[in-house]
């Protein structure tokens, strides 16, 4: 598919789309016949080459074997070998990607051999390359998944934040051009279906990276709600509208406000609706929790990694990315993306463990620690969406360090009082190899959120952290169809890698993707 007309079907602002460094299409054809700055090929372990990898052998008269048999590469995965001017070979260069014992390759390390790939690709300047390993077998995966899962690993590998950096890096020929190779002609539709699905995708994870990994001095509930305006502009499917702190008083969400009095900067809910179904079509609501920063209040977090306490907006930031994602596929189905901005302070002002605050709701809240602030805001936005009669709602938050616990980083913790949402945000996750996995939300842990002086206290008794912050949410949720994404553990990486993940707005991005009937199969 030609950039202009992926450009016009997908309806992205050219401006935008001009930060993509990589242009995608997709063919069916022949290793010899390609005449390229790079042709990618796959060896398995123990030096055994890929039927593709054979036939680009046999034209260079065994050139690669030999190279192979003297050790050069032993086909593990993850191993590299660039060869120039292999003879008879029309490409450049060819690449030789080890891909691991045959039967043992697996999604995982599918996508981490695409990482690779791309990585190698860029820093060797090879600016253009046709990319054979979407022909390998993958356990359970059809062609389309394999496109666009290298569609979307290549945009994250290439994925740099230098827009607060002085010096930008030495230029370079970065990579400009990727081709995927389908092993038949039959295949081309649902591989160019996975490039515009894969790239839709890219482009909201991008926006959610984005904007997490920007510093709470410039991302502050204001710079949410001005990003959400953006999206507004951009598409004609879009509204927007923000409740501020005036607007939230009127309608009594006390405990929202209560988070954000210790800080200067004014808390703000910024209301995104895209409007692609029928008007009586009801929508799905996706709300994010949005502290921009959280010092933990006057439960004072500890100073190790304070900095890391921006990405507390993550779960707001994923929800911008996939409703760019939505606005950009024009999904047929009415979609509304809450962002719950505000930031945690301590203040003279500020709110202080032992208070009782009433919610939007009625409930009344004893706050045994300010730093299990995310609930407190969360519970006054999802009462505000009561207002849309929605037909479910998921709300997706770095909810509680517990969740790393239990799950490490790995899956993002999903809990549900609705089995069929839940099951249908699980199939999700497997379809787009974002990871999640429900806990119980059973009766008999909502007893330890119980509080002496209130209705129910923001901190439960020793144990099921996760679990309970959960519980607590499930007290506003009564009257829709409801489903929680703790994503403490998925939304940033922390380390030499530090940065926002772009999770789970694949997962969200599927989710609503099979809701509104698009294919996303062969």
């Amino acid at each position: 598919m030609a950039k202009g007309k992926f450009l016009s079907k997908l309806g992205f602002f050219a401006s935008y789309f001009e930060e993509f460094s990589v242009e995608f299409s997709v063919k069916s054809g022949s290793p010899e016949k390609q005449r390229s700055a790079c042709i990618v090929v796959g060896v398995f372990e123990p030096r055994r080459l890929t039927a593709v990898a054979e036939q680009l052998d046999e034209i260079s008269e065994g050139y690669i074997s030999n190279l192979i048999r003297r050790g050069d590469l032993e086909g593990k995965a993850g191993q590299m070998l660039l060869l120039h001017h292999v003879p008879n070979v029309l490409s450049e260069r060819v690449l030789l990607v080890g891909c691991g014992k045959e039967r043992e390759l697996n999604e995982r390390q599918y996508k981490e051999i695409l990482t690779k790939t791309i990585k190698t690709l860029n820093e060797t300047g090879s600016m253009e390359a046709v990319c054979f390993l979407p022909e390998l077998h993958v356990k359970g995966r059809d062609t389309y998944w394999k496109v666009r899962q290298a569609v979307e690993a290549t945009q994250h590998s290439l994925y740099t934040f230098l827009q607060l950096k002085t010096k930008k890096g030495e230029p370079r020929r970065p990579l400009r051009k990727m081709v995927f190779n389908v092993p038949t002609r039959k295949e081309l539709p649902a591989g160019e279906r996975a490039v515009v699905h894969g790239m839709a995708v890219a482009a909201g994870v991008k926006i959610t990276r984005d904007v997490a990994n920007m510093p709470p001095n410039i991302c502050n509930p204001k710079y949410l709600w001005e990003q959400a305006q953006l999206l507004g502009e951009q598409y004609d499917s879009v509204t927007t509208e923000v409740v501020d702190e005036a607007q939230m008083a009127e309608l009594a969400m006390n405990s929202y406000l209560a988070v954000g009095r210790g800080s200067h900067n004014e808390s703000m809910m910024s209301i995104i609706k895209h409007n692609g179904g029928t008007a009586d079509q009801a929508p799905i609501v996706l709300v994010g929790k949005g502290l921009t920063f959280d010092s933990g209040g006057i439960s004072i977090k500890p100073g190790a990694g304070m900095d890391e306490m921006k990405y507390d907006m993550g779960g707001a930031a994923s929800v911008l990315g996939v409703m760019h994602t939505v606005a950009a596929l024009n999904l047929p189905i009415n979609v509304i993306g809450i962002l719950a901005g505000c930031e945690n302070m301590p203040d003279a002002n500020a709110y202080r463990p032992g208070d009782i605050l009433t919610t939007m709701s009625g409930q009344t809240v004893e706050v045994m620690n300010t730093d299990a602030e995310g609930r407190l805001v969360l519970c006054d936005a999802l009462t505000y969406v009561e207002r849309y009669e929605p037909d479910c709602v998921v709300d997706i938050a770095t909810l509680t360090g517990a969740c790393i616990v239990a799950l490490g980083h790995h899956a993002t913790g999903l809990m549900s009082t609705h089995n069929p949402l839940a099951h249908e945000l699980l199939n999700a996750s497997e379809q787009s190899s974002d990871r999640a996995w429900r806990l119980p939300l059973w009766d008999e842990y909502q007893s330890q959120i119980d509080s002496p002086f209130a209705d129910i206290s923001n901190l439960g008794v020793k144990g099921a952290g996760t679990i309970t912050a959960a519980c607590f949410l499930s007290r506003f949720t009564k009257k829709y169809n409801w489903a929680h994404m703790d994503i403490a553990g998925t939304a940033w990486n922390s380390g030499a890698n530090k940065g926002s993940t772009g999770r789970p707005v694949s997962m969200l991005a599927q989710f609503l993707m099979n809701r509104a009937g698009v294919v996303t199969e062969d």
